[in-house]
Parts: C-alpha cells; sequence; structure tokens
C-alpha cells in the first residue's frame, strides 16, 4: 500500500513523523560517548542524578522497619519470608534465601522477577516456597525452563533476596468495586491478569498526574532492597550483583547503573537502542518502563553502561519479538565501546541465542557462571569494593 504524505511504516501511522522528527534531535547529552566527560566517576555522578531526577519519586526518608513473619529450614538453604518499609506507606514483601555450610559473609544477589502478563505472582516466579499452582508452574516452564532462579543460585552459595514489584503478587492491583476474585481457579487467575494488564494505563497516567513515575517506584524499591540486603550479616556488601529476565532485565539495567554497590549484573531478554524500537515496538511494552525526557540524555545501554568498569552480561534471543534484532546490535556496539574506552572490554559480553524471550536452563548457566567470575574469590573478573 502506498503511504499517505507524512505516514511512514509505524503501528501509529501518520503521528509518527512528529515523534521521529524530535527524537533525531537526541544528543544523549549524558551518554560517556558524547565527549563531554572525561573523568568517568564525574560522568556517572552527573548521568545518574539526572536520571533520578526524570524517575520523579524520592519519598520521605523512613527506617527498613524490618519483619521476619516465616523461617523454613529447606535442607541446603534457609527461607526467610520479610517485609521492610521501601516509604512511608505499605511495605515490601520478599523472600531471603541463606546458604548453609558456607562461610560468611558470602556474596548476596538480587533476584529481578519478570513481567510477563503474570500479575498474581512476583517473587514466587523465580522462588520455590515448596508449591505452585498450575498456572505459576506453567509459566515457570515456559520462561525459566521450570526451574527458580534464586534457588539456583543459592545453591552456588549466594545469599539471595526477590521482592514483590509494586502491581505484582502481593502488592497486585485490588479494586474496591466491581468483580471480586475470591478463588484462584485458572480463570479466576487469568481474570485478575487481564484486568491488571487493562489498568496500567490508569495506573500510569495516575502517577504522572501526581507527578512521580512508575519506573521511579520500581527502581526505588530495587535500590532499598539493596539497602536491606546489605544490612544482613550475612552478605559481604562488596559482593552484590543483580540479575532478571525482560522487565527483571529493565530493572537490573537501571539498578545496575543507579546503585554504585552493585558490582556485577546479568540482563536478560531487555537491551536495545530506544530509538531503534519508536517506530513499532512500543505497542509490546509495559507501562512501567517509560521515564518521561530520558531520551533526550541517555539511550537504555547508557544507562547500563554506567555500571562500567564493573562486569555486565547482557543475553537476548534473536527470536525475541520484543525487540528488534538490529536495536540489540546498536546497543551492544554502544557498550562495548564504552567499556573499551574504559579499558575493560572483557567485562562486557553480550550472549546471542536462537529462540524466543525466555531465560532458559543453558542461559541460566552461563548467567550463573557470569556472576561467580565477578562475585567470587578467584574469579577472572573478581571485583572488590573500591
Amino acid at each position: 500500500m502506498r503511504l499517505q504524505p507524512g505516514m511512514c511504516e509505524s503501528t501509529i501511522g501518520s503521528i509518527y513523523a512528529l515523534i521521529q522528527e524530535q527524537a533525531e534531535r537526541a544528543d544523549f547529552s549524558l551518554s560517556y560517548l558524547s565527549g563531554a566527560f572525561i573523568d568517568p566517576e564525574a560522568w556517572k555522578q552527573t548521568a545518574r542524578a539526572k536520571l533520578l531526577e526524570l524517575l520523579a519519586y524520592n519519598p520521605e526518608p523512613c527506617p527498613l522497619d524490618v519483619e521476619v513473619v516465616e523461617r523454613s529450614d529447606m535442607g541446603d538453604h534457609l527461607r526467610e519470608k520479610i517485609y521492610f518499609r521501601s516509604g512511608p506507606t505499605g511495605k515490601v514483601p520478599g523472600y531471603v534465601l541463606i546458604p548453609q555450610g558456607v562461610q560468611f559473609p558470602a556474596p548476596g544477589v538480587i533476584v529481578l522477577h519478570c513481567h510477563g502478563g503474570m500479575y498474581r505472582w512476583g517473587k514466587e516466579k523465580v522462588v520455590d516456597v515448596g508449591w505452585a499452582h498450575r498456572v505459576l508452574a506453567e509459566y515457570r516452564a515456559s520462561f525459566y525452563s521450570g526451574r527458580c532462579v534464586a534457588n539456583e543460585l543459592v545453591r552456588r552459595g549466594y545469599v539471595v533476596i526477590v521482592i514483590d514489584a509494586f502491581y505484582f503478587g502481593e502488592r497486585r492491583l485490588l479494586l474496591n468495586s466491581g468483580r471480586r476474585i475470591t478463588k484462584e481457579t485458572e480463570d479466576d487467575i487469568l481474570a485478575q491478569n487481564d484486568l491488571s494488564r487493562k489498568s496500567e494505563d490508569v495506573v500510569a497516567k495516575t502517577f504522572l498526574m501526581a507527578g512521580i513515575t512508575w519506573p521511579g517506584v520500581l527502581v526505588w524499591d530495587d535500590i532499598r532492597t539493596v539497602d536491606y540486603l546489605i544490612s544482613r550479616p550475612e552478605v559481604d556488601a562488596s559482593r552484590l550483583g543483580c540479575i532478571g529476565l525482560s522487565l527483571g532485565g529493565w530493572r537490573s539495567v537501571y539498578l545496575a547503573g543507579l546503585d554504585p554497590r552493585i558490582k556485577c549484573a546479568v540482563v536478560v531478554g531487555w537491551m536495545s537502542s530506544l530509538g531503534k524500537m519508536l517506530a513499532n515496538h512500543a505497542v509490546k511494552h509495559t507501562w512501567m518502563i517509560f521515564v518521561p525526557g530520558q531520551y533526550k540524555y541517555l539511550d537504555l545501554p547508557d544507562v547500563a553502561s554506567m555500571l562500567a568498569p564493573n562486569p555486565l552480561l547482557v543475553i537476548h534471543a534473536k527470536g525475541d519479538e520484543l525487540f528488534p534484532y538490529e536495536g540489540a546490535e546498536a546497543a551492544f556496539q554502544k557498550l562495548n565501546e564504552v567499556y573499551a574506552r574504559l579499558g575493560c572490554e572483557k567485562n562486557f559480553h553480550a550472549s546471542i541465542y536462537d529462540g524466543p524471550h525466555e531465560f532458559n536452563a543453558e542461559m541460566q548457566e552461563e548467567a550463573f557462571a557470569w556472576l561467580d567470575s565477578a562475585l567470587k574469590q578467584g574469579g577472572v573478573r573478581y571485583v572488590t569494593g573500591e
């Protein structure tokens, strides 16, 4: 079909021309590759400050006020159910897995769960709590080869924490009116997921109307998770990593880029130059990840590059329909260049797989080995707290 004047091949048709024109003016002035910075630490300080400003969420300081509501001896590890305060309103639920038979303090890993349209569960997507609804078991099989990433990591000697991100699990959407979902049948869970999906836009708009952002809440909670993790005597605060698939990969990018306490990161199924996604890929993504105004200053790989010189592994599947492959390639090129300029080329790696959007067993083994190489003594990329 011949395009009308002003139209282009985009899911938003004629509207895209205006967006494209504005996007092409972005100069990524806070990218390390902009040439504006000589001192890497000065660059990070400036870029982080701007990004935190754009995330626009900074609740009143408060103590963690930790509650441990459950302790279970699982044989090879201890599992604690905990709650802590991220801000003055409400508490964040999570699981902490503590290995047995290892020398403490041990390295710690924040496992960041995905989105995947499954709102009923958050942390349980990646933690084995001794039961699994059939819907959850099928979900794990589809995205994680049936494995629980947090449990795999605690078996390798890491202290692991997983929280429910805002809008998932115990923090999912509950309405005061309308259909009350009180059962746990498959139809009930799917109906709840559908309601949550359809409500994302009004939640995002309400956030913005109040002058805050949804991604700001996610990032803040993840940073507060680090605050809690390093308060544990079992954890070596100089050896922290983060890992996640999909939305968890996005969270890994922002946590690693913004929090200098993170010394190693694995990003699975979430890497692309944003410019390559504008025409046809915004429609495929959740409202949770859009940071207003960021694109003028920082592309997505620029955020991830703020982890440098510390180790970063990005795992990407060629068949991942959420991202254009040329966007992933552009991001890898930028990340390679930043790490090269900082003299630490070996500490960035992009691993490309065939297949769909997932974090399968083979990918997991590569990711775990990468964490080992950075966070365990004797690893080839072993990092310390400096």
